[in-house]
């Protein structure tokens, strides 16, 4: 007797491989506990007292992370956790290393920021932990698609009204018992929700061309509207907050997100254009922008009796040669000032571990870009697709941008390296982006359910003898 299934559902799906992640998290946090003994070793020649708690802070946190995601989300991929973690871990290392240079560590700077960072990582942990727990599926948030872009303008806005400015950008807002809070780096998550909700419906119309010229076929006029509007709000978050970054990180991610949905390349022309004829704009009626731009053209031009930092972020690089000079063996002091441990920390990276040092970082974002890009590929709803998409995308945009600025490829803007760079309201986002990632992926490699055995087919057995 025998009985043959039609179905063509698999119960079986890829192995949740949460020791493959835990096994490579042990290593995401001895690492950074080693270049931190490093530090110490060379710039005072013995073990700094405090690696002991920062080796169980961040060991804690990797470990609270691991635990949670092996309960709350078993199939998500093993790799974004173990990079976040080193990344995070490298970047404290390196802010406690800058807070060793009394020059860039004065109380009118700040004082030293290790400590504080380590906190805000903690707190960037903690949400961790509450998206994975509390978002069972990343498509609940496809329902509030337009409150999305509500909450969106709202937190681009509100520097306006009741930010201050710093260093010559309107982006912070004061919160009494907290401190300073940067709500750009929080709207670009909720944005790119809204981007994925809107693409979705709207994509077929969107995906229409009235024409083709040399090649590209172009969209209707009426279907211009949305990238002109995108357009004029980046262009007045650029005027208003003088935030040249989060202007581009908003702009670039809906014109991604835009010909990831409609693949239509002439998306990308319009929005090369637009992004180049605003930039210009700007760059020549606003101060602050056009200063950038003059110090990215002239980098070696004298300002206020020394070179600009730009160019001394190129020496650092060119000192750090193939291998570097070690770390906390560098010059990073020379550019000065906060930015040494923000915009432009990934110069003290380029001279103390050199080249090598410098593409391995590098490396770690584009293993992390690639393993988001993947789960858009494997997420089994549209929605899902184009939110793994977007936020793939911010951090391809941002260190595009940020690595491209230090390096003089492109003007500064003052965006901050994701996790590596100081900065509580950075790493606080980048930890939930990293968790939203982790959901959707979960979500895509699940197995498929056992389909339920139906008492028809049962009755309609042919048994053979």
């Amino acid at each position: 007797m025998s009985s043959t299934s039609t179905t063509t559902v698999s119960t079986g799906g890829l192995p949740s491989r949460r020791n493959t992640e835990l096994a490579m998290l042990v290593f995401a946090v001895v690492i950074p506990i080693l270049a931190y003994a490093n530090v110490g070793l060379a710039k005072d020649e013995t073990i700094p007292a405090g690696m002991l708690g920062y080796g169980l802070g961040l060991g804690l946190m990797a470990g609270a992370a691991h635990l949670v995601v092996r309960r709350w989300a078993p199939y998500a991929d093993p790799l974004m956790l173990p990079i976040a973690t080193l990344l995070n871990g490298l970047g404290l290392v390196l802010i406690w290393r800058l807070d060793q240079e009394p020059e860039i560590t004065t109380s009118a700077l700040g004082g030293p920021m290790a400590a504080d960072q380590l906190i805000w990582s903690t707190v960037g942990v903690a949400l961790f932990l509450a998206v994975l727990i509390f978002l069972k599926d990343h498509r609940i948030l496809q329902r509030y698609t337009y409150i999305s872009m509500v909450v969106a303008l709202i937190l681009l806005a509100s520097p306006i009204f009741i930010g201050e400015s710093v260093n010559g950008a309107r982006i912070w807002v004061q919160i009494p018992g907290v401190g300073s809070l940067q709500p750009g780096e929080f709207a670009k998550i909720v944005i790119a929700v809204f981007f994925a909700g809107y693409l979705m419906v709207k994509r077929d119309a969107l995906a229409l061309a009235s024409r083709r010229v040399m090649g590209v076929y172009l969209p209707r006029g009426r279907d211009l509207g949305p990238i002109l509007v995108i357009w004029a709000i980046s262009l007045m978050i650029l005027i208003f907050e003088t935030d040249l970054g989060t202007s581009l990180l908003f702009f670039g991610i809906f014109v991604v997100m835009l010909y990831v949905a409609t693949e239509r390349t002439s998306w990308i022309i319009f929005g090369l254009l637009l992004s180049a004829s605003g930039a210009v704009f700007v760059a020549s009626t606003n101060a602050h922008v056009g200063q950038r731009v003059d110090n990215w053209l002239n980098p070696l031009a004298l300002e206020n009796d020394g070179v600009t930092e730009t160019a001394q972020s190129m020496y650092a690089f060119g000192s750090g040669g193939l291998f570097g000079s070690g770390l906390g063996q560098g010059y990073s002091r020379l550019i000065g000032g906060i930015a040494a441990k923000s915009d432009y920390i990934l110069a003290t990276v380029g001279e103390e571990l050199g080249l090598a040092g410098l593409m391995a970082v590098i490396l770690l974002y584009a293993l992390l870009i690639e393993r988001g890009m993947r789960t858009a590929l494997a997420a089994r709803d549209p929605f899902g697709k184009l939110l793994a998409v977007g936020l793939s995308g911010i951090f391809a945009i941002q260190v595009f941008v940020v690595a491209g600025g230090v390096t003089g490829l492109i003007p500064l803007t003052g965006m901050t390296m994701p996790f590596l760079a100081q900065g509580g309201s950075s790493v606080i986002a980048n930890w939930a982006l990293i968790a939203l990632l982790l959901r959707i992926s979960d979500t895509a490699r699940r197995p498929a359910p056992a389909p339920a055995p139906s008492p028809d087919a049962e009755q309609t057995q042919v048994v053979r003898v």
